[in-house]
């Protein structure tokens, strides 16, 4: 086998390399999945379940639903973000941004062959920034906007978007470092739960 030939059997061989390619692509797919259903199932449950205090008004009503957000593209996901940047929650470059987010996460998941062989796609890095931000701005959104106006439990004086952290992004920076952390940092959570009492 000449040297041209055998590099790729290198790269898809060391196990180094592949362990690292698999669990980068499925952090940044089990993230997608979370910003999506940010986007998607929070709009649902709002009509749903509906919201009935400070003004805001929940229907439950698929008919509601359907007629006030997915009558707003065909696409599930472009129409519930559209229902967001109509809310003020985001704007055209959101939307930009998770058609980038998006096109990133079909080319790792349906070229996943490719991605073992050469390796995560140049923009895979910014990608998964990306996600990170649409989640965070997505989920402050709802919780400044939707969740503490409509919770009657919560005290509501001097609360801004900097004292909010999104368990969604909690929970994609529990994944990065469990996954891809280092063993202290990976072990970190686990050591925490078994050991509640340890600083």
């Amino acid at each position: 086998m000449d040297g041209n030939a055998r590099q790729p059997w290198d790269q898809f061989l060391n196990p180094d390399i592949l362990r690292a390619n698999l669990i980068q692509a499925s952090v940044y797919i089990a993230a997608f999945e979370i910003l999506e259903d940010a986007i998607v199932e929070r709009i649902y449950d709002f009509y749903v379940v509906g919201y009935r205090k400070a003004g805001i008004s929940g229907i439950v009503s698929d008919t509601q639903y359907n007629c006030e957000v997915l009558n707003l593209n065909k696409s599930p996901i472009y129409a519930s973000l559209q229902w967001l940047k109509n809310a003020e929650a985001i704007v055209d470059s959101d939307i930009l941004m998770f058609t980038r987010v998006k096109q990133c996460r079909n080319k790792i998941a349906h070229e996943m062959d490719h991605i073992l062989d050469m390796g995560l796609p140049p923009e895979f890095a910014d990608c998964f920034g990306e996600i990170v931000l649409l989640l965070d701005k997505i989920e402050r959104w709802w919780i400044i906007n939707v969740e503490i106006p409509t919770s009657p439990d919560t005290v509501t004086e001097d609360i801004n978007d900097e004292d909010v952290t999104p368990g969604g992004v909690l929970l994609v920076r529990v994944l990065l470092d469990i996954a891809l952390g280092s063993e202290d940092a990976s072990r970190y959570y686990y050591d925490r739960l078994k050991h509640p009492s340890r600083t």
